[in-house]
């Protein structure tokens, strides 16, 4: 079964699509908005990635959730499941395929620490970023159910890096 979309090389327009996105972004979130972050697999240069760009924001509240939801509509963005409590999800298809994913965080969530640590040990790492692309795409390969049956599958190697930075933190 097809993922949300199809895994494939990087694509170096993907930080500009996240630029230009994060633009529209800004306005919608005006004053509550902290930062933007460009997350996820499409944010480390050469590392294979279903592309759509993952986003987080993170704000002073989610208070206005429901005000943001309308202009989020208009610019194509869909409501997802919450991911964990204060982890609210949205995501936009174009032409049913997934473009875009919205992570709303407010400040001092811990999955925007655990995010950007990942990112950026990939970032620095390249055997490691290299091994997690070969992995997604033998994922994507074997996959029979779709998205969560991936996303499952490539939990324990995420969480396998998330104990090596926290024990290089340590150190």
């Amino acid at each position: 079964m097809s993922l949300t979309s199809v895994i494939q090389a990087y694509n170096t327009e993907w930080p500009r699509m996240f630029a230009t996105e994060a633009e529209g972004l800004r306005r919608i979130f005006g004053e509550a908005l902290l930062r933007l972050h460009h997350v996820g697999s499409t944010a480390v240069p050469g590392l294979a990635a279903k592309p759509e760009i993952d986003i987080l924001a993170v704000v002073t509240s989610s208070n206005a959730l429901s005000a943001w939801t309308p202009s989020l509509a208009d610019r194509g963005y869909g409501r997802g499941g919450d991911l964990s409590p204060g982890h609210h999800f949205f995501k936009r298809d174009v032409a049913g395929v997934r473009t875009h994913k919205l992570h709303l965080c407010v400040d001092g969530h811990p999955d925007e620490r655990e995010k950007l640590r990942f990112r950026d040990h990939l970032r620095g790492h390249s055997a490691d970023r290299d091994t997690y692309g070969a992995f997604k795409l033998a994922l994507e390969a074997d996959n029979k159910t779709g998205i969560a049956e991936y996303l499952q599958q490539k939990a324990p190697f995420i969480q396998a890096i998330m104990a090596q930075i926290g024990e290089q933190e340590s150190r």
